[in-house]
């Protein structure tokens, strides 16, 4: 009797643990788009972006499949990756020219979208 009470408390807890537990950000869509990337995810992911010697690199608290791309700037290639990290999702935006970037991101349509727009 014992033995299942217990095992009923257990059972009960996980349920309360599963259904309060937050959702997992998932990236769902990369899109290219006139000037960068639009990155849509299910969720708000926290995210820290850098400028550096001419690259971008966005780091996204998430989880997604790797990609890889190329997009036009200015009649221009460049070339985007998207890895998993320890930290998350590492997206990388590399030219044979100096790149800067900016990035912001809105809730839209129930979903939540980075956007990503590179300029030299």
């Amino acid at each position: 009797m014992l033995l299942s009470l217990a095992i009923f408390g257990m059972l009960v807890g996980l349920m309360i643990g599963r259904l309060t537990a937050p959702e997992e950000r998932v990236l769902e869509q990369v899109e290219v788009v006139q000037g960068g990337l639009d990155l849509w995810f299910n969720e708000e992911p926290q995210l820290h972006g850098e400028n550096v010697e001419g690259t971008v690199a966005v780091v996204f608290q998430a989880e997604g499949k790797a990609a890889r791309g190329q997009l036009m700037l200015q009649d221009k290639p460049v070339g985007w990756r998207l890895q998993k990290s320890e930290k998350g999702l590492l997206l990388t935006l590399v030219a044979a020219r100096p790149l800067r970037g900016e990035w912001a991101g809105a809730q839209e349509a129930g979903r939540w979208r980075v956007q990503v727009r590179l300029h030299e």
